[in-house]
């Protein structure tokens, strides 16, 4: 995947991955370092082809919205393959800031503002294809005590995940392949998630969920030895694809207001103003596991959000990407993790948080699904041909 970004022109890596750069001119100053810059974000692009997906790894943005859709009962394989056709000259085409086919306002596809769209497949869409390639991760997860699931934020048979820092962007390519997903399937659920905006922090730094927590410390890093094994799947019709389960979490905001802030703290078992684990000092520190207080007991407790997703087990662990959101009378966090098998990744993590986790006081799950995300697709090709060739 290649990426034309901003970022990587000022010498920034993100996610672990760097990208060549676009520079744009604008008539908005950028202050950066004291100096200000004039610069346009609009016309940043992310390519489309590559090994995997783009929106997976690539640089986080500002806006995201994700789209679940329910195929219609006459859609068979061979619509299937209609529909990905498609589904691949739209996405490239708005991400390349040109209209696609059908855009009556082909304007609004000019600025891509690093534009992605990640399209992930759910269990029935694979069987209407061959039953027999359908992977044994791909299906509802496991019931979780904790879990309140609304069938208004679960389950799919396609997902769209679209992203980019400009919301009319965002608006406009949603729009765009919706018109071109509706003959083949009606829509299901829609969730929208933001961070913070371009340029209002360093971009390196962890994003903060609307609990004022970092959310993200112990991410791995594309850069990581044993990254592609984590995420990546090996081999058969999904080689170079992902695992993505998604969750909506409400957050119980009244009643965290109530909480004082040492005990925030030590229902995280981070420090909320740089986000250091309680036994240290910058957000990045390893944490101490066996320092005890003055009392014996353990500085970070036992049912502490960072021990309870701890893992002895290096192989246990997920590549999350989540975002705030705000439906004006619910709060909370859209999570969403890649992976290549969440029943060996995921759940052993999340039955730890359900069964002692403290901050289960404050959050609920309330939608819940999993996806197959689609490998990429070289220049020339088409989304989802491995799958068809199954």
């Amino acid at each position: 995947m290649t990426s034309l970004s901003r970022r990587a022109l000022l010498g920034t890596t993100l996610a672990g991955v760097s990208a060549p750069a676009v520079l744009a001119a604008s008539s908005r100053p950028l202050f950066a370092g004291g100096t200000p810059e004039e610069r346009l974000f609009g016309e940043e692009l992310v390519s489309a082809t590559g090994p995997h997906q783009a929106g997976i790894t690539t640089a986080p943005t500002a806006h995201l919205r994700y789209l679940a859709f329910t195929l219609k009962k006459s859609t068979d394989a061979a619509a299937l393959e209609r529909m990905f056709r498609i589904l691949t000259a739209d996405i490239e085409a708005l991400t390349e800031g040109r209209s696609p086919l059908a855009d009556t306002e082909p304007e609004l596809a000019e600025l891509p503002a690093f534009l992605t769209v990640t399209v992930g497949v759910g269990p029935e869409l694979v069987k209407r294809v061959s039953s027999a390639t359908v992977p044994e991760w791909l299906g509802p997860l496991p019931a979780f005590e904790h879990d309140e699931l609304s069938p208004d934020y679960e389950g799919g048979d396609l997902v769209l995940q679209l992203a980019s820092d400009d919301p009319t962007t965002l608006a406009h390519a949603a729009r765009m392949l919706l018109k071109s997903v509706r003959t083949f399937a009606d829509p299901h659920w829609r969730q929208d998630g933001f961070r913070r905006a371009r340029g209002t922090e360093p971009e390196h730094r962890t994003m903060r969920n609307l609990m004022g927590q970092v959310d993200g410390t112990t991410n791995p890093s594309p850069e990581d030895d044993d990254f592609d094994e984590l995420v990546w799947v090996a081999d058969g019709w999904l080689a170079g694809g992902t695992a993505m389960v998604f969750r909506r979490i409400r957050m119980e905001l009244e009643t965290w207001d109530r909480v004082d802030r040492r005990a925030r703290e030590e229902a995280m078992g981070r420090d909320l103003a740089v986000g250091a684990p309680l036994t240290g000092e910058e957000e990045f520190d390893e944490p101490d596991w066996e320092a005890k207080d003055s009392l014996g007991f353990h500085v970070i407790p036992n049912y502490a959000h960072i021990r309870r997703a701890r893992s002895e087990d290096p192989k246990e662990r997920i590549y999350r990407r989540a975002v705030n959101y705000d439906d004006g009378d619910e709060q909370g966090l859209l999570f969403v993790c890649f992976q290549a098998d969440p029943l060996k990744q995921f759940v052993p993590i999340q039955k730890r948080l359900d069964e002692l986790d403290i901050m289960n006081e404050w959050i609920t799950h309330v939608g819940s699904a999993v996806f197959a995300v689609l490998p990429g697709w070289k220049p020339g090709g088409m989304l989802g041909e491995t799958l068809l060739k199954a």
